[in-house]
């Protein structure tokens, strides 16, 4: 388990928009509580792959939460085991119940995303919860009231630009294959 103020310290990269990699994960992935979104990142914030999964009610567990986390970045993502620097970046936003206030639960999340990033190749970003008052990056400090944990996902179509994917054409319903295509 990290502590806040450990995780702060470790130099984890800021989000130049959380703003909008939370507002895009938010429609693609429609968390409810107890679901965590791993993300990963290029080097220009731009999605590259992403998976959802629900918690398995157990104590937490960083490694538990590790293994869960690595063996979904193993099914999104290559490993980028070989390089001599990261270069993508996997970012976790966790859905739960409760306040934006850290808990232990946090701590095993965040030892969990940087122990797998590690042994992923990835370099370790940001770790956001999303509760009923809003998300929050834990360690920064920057955080919003929307999306929050039981509001409705807003249309992908108006935050697939946000993330560096293309705007999706409005004739022909082409929206609709992008958005089966992009929460894959």
């Amino acid at each position: 388990m990290l502590e806040p103020a450990e995780w702060a310290a470790a130099g984890i990269p800021l989000l130049r928009n959380p703003r909008e990699v939370v507002s895009g994960l938010h429609a693609r992935h429609r968390p409810t509580p107890a679901t965590a979104v791993v993300a990963v990142l290029d080097h220009e914030e731009r999605l590259t792959a992403s998976a959802s999964f629900t918690r398995r009610p157990v104590a937490a567990d960083g490694w538990e939460f590790r293994n869960a986390l690595l063996a979904h970045l193993r099914r999104v993502v290559p490993h980028d085991l070989r390089r001599r620097t990261p270069v993508r970046t996997a970012v976790l936003l966790y859905c739960r119940e409760g306040d934006e206030r850290w808990t232990e639960e946090d701590g095993a999340w965040m030892w969990g995303l940087r122990d797998a990033c590690t042994l992923h190749g990835l370099r370790c970003g940001a770790y956001i919860t999303l509760t009923e008052s809003g998300w929050q990056v834990l360690g920064e400090g920057r955080g919003g009231r929307r999306p929050h944990s039981r509001s409705k996902p807003g249309d992908l179509a108006d935050s697939s630009a946000d993330v560096g994917l293309p705007a999706p054409r409005t004739a022909g319903g082409a929206a609709e294959p992008l958005r089966r295509t992009a929460a894959r």
